[in-house]
């Protein structure tokens, strides 16, 4: 693999990945009771982005480096891995 695939296999996986962790540390300003003017309730109340981007590159890290043992270091390909999951016949 080189750098500039595994580069956009980690930035994909890094944008799924924040969009899973998104949700979590959301509260809304109806949550918190203080409904700013011109805003919908459901607006975050106190949104900050630097402890989501660090939660969600060190998840990120995590699942890329389970992808990378798979494929590069045990030499597996997604036709390997496919084919190792259960057959489904009805």
């Amino acid at each position: 693999m080189g750098f500039g695939t595994g580069f956009a296999i980690y930035f994909i996986i890094w944008w799924v990945v924040l969009f899973t962790v998104l949700p979590f540390s959301a509260h809304s300003q109806a949550d918190a009771g203080e409904v700013t003017l011109g805003t919908t309730h459901s607006a975050p109340a106190d949104f900050r982005f630097a402890p989501i981007f660090w939660r969600t590159t060190a998840i990120s890290a995590v699942v890329f480096s389970l992808y990378f043992l798979v494929t590069v270091v045990g030499g597996y390909t997604l036709d390997d891995l496919i084919a190792l999951s259960p057959d489904f016949k009805s």
